[in-house]
């Protein structure tokens, strides 16, 4: 029995995109000889091989030693990741990527992937109005769009019968990646109805936590701008230090306080009407199943209503600056009772004033997650919340902060004895093609994008009169317009005074009056009343002046 688990899971560990899993790999006849090479459509080949774009190859997976906090092995689909589904992916050649090779590594753009180009992640606040309602309609076309590449899986391998019996769902392009934050930190299934084990997460706890999400919010941009065709677009941060509210919680960005139930959103809001899946982690765990990606009720958001024992208040200016000044990346155990780790204390776990681990109270990243007090304070369900973009986003910033001050050498990221899916080779669940954790422990300018906040002085102010500046390129022709009117009606005045003056100015036109009285009212009491003494206290005003 024990040999057949551990063969399931050894296959288990299989992955085929980037955002699993893709839909020409979630066949009966894929799954079952274990290998995600499709075709790419440019020349018909599989992996685009004809055109030098990539080949169909063996998964190489490490075989360094992990943590002792998962004492198991085979009994998890994503252990070894992709090796349960599929041992044979796509590995793409020079800038190509993607799990047909069809697509451009990060950072690069064009059709044959040789245009570099850096993407600009701004402060939400710094876009102008047309740009937010442009950033919302995107999150809306993604969560009402399903996913042409892409499928959810709904069972486990071993519940597919290793193949024969694929169980996958369609979902939005926006569920793709709610489904994906869901899967890498679920509980590990056992085998049976609450048998699980929750001491695992591929993606948060231990050092993949800034590794993972920075390439999540890659490839999460990649498909909007595949989605929208705007290759300019880039994810806006929210910088929530000293915060005391949501700020991004109105119904023009992030969606306001519903007025009859204030754990819902605003009906002014399009995320009103969003729904949410695999956020019920307890029931789940309850029947030992996956998530099966179906909708299960509204977005629900209360921020500030929250546990004050858990979250006092949003991380200050000085818990960031302390953060930032760690020097290690990750210390100990690796985990959440790492103290001084630099990774720890920003997910969370450390006190971000002493970064001491296993904090009583939660604090950085943590903090905002708990604050919203709704969907976004489930880790496995948080995604489901677009304010988790945005949150992100500006913890990624901080991350990129940390790497440019420190500068750490790649040994700095552990390569063994780090919790399961967290060293340094290890494959990122479930991600495809696949990435290796150590890959992501570098400078965002080296992936192509950059922050707004890390900017020049120069370019930062240049970029925080952005909004404005467009309002006012957007408002010209307008004041132009208004400016030749009013000048039309200036000349058309004068012009009539002009004629009056000719026509009545030799005549008995209002006899007993000059020109100079025409256009003037009769005085009938001074505007100032003053005697010898006034005037003698006010005769040296303008000279005093």
């Amino acid at each position: 029995m024990w040999p057949l688990k551990t063969i399931i899971i050894f296959l288990l560990c299989f992955s085929p995109s980037r955002q699993q899993f893709p839909r020409l790999c979630a066949t009966q006849e894929a799954l079952r000889a274990k290998e995600c090479c499709p075709a790419w459509e440019g020349d018909g080949s599989a992996c685009g091989a004809s055109s030098g774009r990539g080949f169909c190859r063996d998964v190489e997976v490490s075989d360094q030693p992990d943590g002792p906090q998962y004492p198991f092995s085979g009994l998890d689909d994503r252990e070894k990741w992709p090796l349960v589904f599929y041992n044979r992916t796509c590995q793409c050649a020079g800038n190509f990527m993607g799990f047909n090779c069809g697509d451009c590594k990060f950072g690069y753009f064009g059709q044959n992937c040789n245009e570099r180009r850096e993407s600009l992640r701004r402060n939400i606040f710094h876009l102008s109005r047309s740009e937010r309602i442009r950033f919302v309609s995107y999150l809306n076309l993604a969560k009402q769009t399903v996913s042409a590449d892409y499928v959810v899986a709904t069972g486990t391998y071993l519940e597919m019968g290793n193949g024969s019996n694929p169980m996958f769902s369609n979902v939005s392009v926006y569920d793709v990646f709610v489904w994906m934050h869901y899967y890498v930190s679920r509980n590990a299934l056992l085998g049976g109805p609450g048998n699980v084990w929750t001491d695992v997460d591929f993606a948060h706890w231990a050092p993949a936590f800034l590794p993972w999400h920075r390439v999540y919010l890659l490839h999460w941009e990649h498909e909007i701008r595949k989605l929208s065709g705007d290759t300019s677009f880039t994810i806006p941060y929210w910088d929530w230090r000293d915060a005391r509210e949501c700020a991004v919680c109105t119904d023009e960005l992030m969606g306001g306080r519903s007025p009859q139930d204030p754990d819902l959103i605003s009906p002014g809001s399009v995320f009103s009407s969003w729904r949410v899946l695999c956020s019920q982690a307890t029931d789940y765990n309850d029947r030992g199943v996956l998530c099966d990606a179906r909708a299960e009720g509204p977005l629900r958001r209360n921020p500030g209503n929250h546990n004050r024992n858990l979250v006092e208040r949003l991380p200050t200016s000085a818990e960031v600056e302390f953060t930032l000044s760690l020097p290690d990346y990750d210390t100990g155990a690796m985990d959440r009772s790492a103290n001084m780790s630099f990774r720890n204390t920003l997910e969370g776990f450390g006190d971000p004033r002493t970064g001491l681990g296993s904090s009583p109270r939660l604090g950085m990243h943590a903090a905002l997650h708990v604050f919203m007090n709704g969907s976004m304070s489930s880790v496995q369900g948080s995604a489901n919340d677009p304010i988790f973009l945005l949150h992100h986003a500006y913890v990624d910033s901080l991350y990129e902060q940390w790497l440019r001050r420190h500068r750490p050498s790649p040994s700095q990221y552990p390569g063994s004895n780090a919790p399961i899916g967290h060293n340094a080779e290890y494959h990122m669940a479930p991600f495809m093609p696949l990435h290796r954790n150590r890959e992501y422990f570098i400078s965002s300018k080296d992936l192509g994008y950059e922050y707004s906040n890390l900017l020049g002085a120069s370019q930062r102010l240049a970029e925080s009169l952005h909004p404005y500046l467009e309002e006012l390129q957007a408002a010209w022709p307008w004041l132009l317009l208004a400016a030749l009117c009013g000048g039309i009606v200036a000349i058309a005045v004068t012009a009539a005074v002009l004629t009056a003056k000719r026509r009545y100015g030799g005549s008995s036109f209002l006899p007993g009056r000059s020109w100079k009285n025409l256009f003037s009212l009769p005085e009938r009491q001074p505007l100032i009343w003053s005697n010898d003494t006034e005037e003698t206290s006010h005769r040296n005003y303008q000279t005093a002046m």
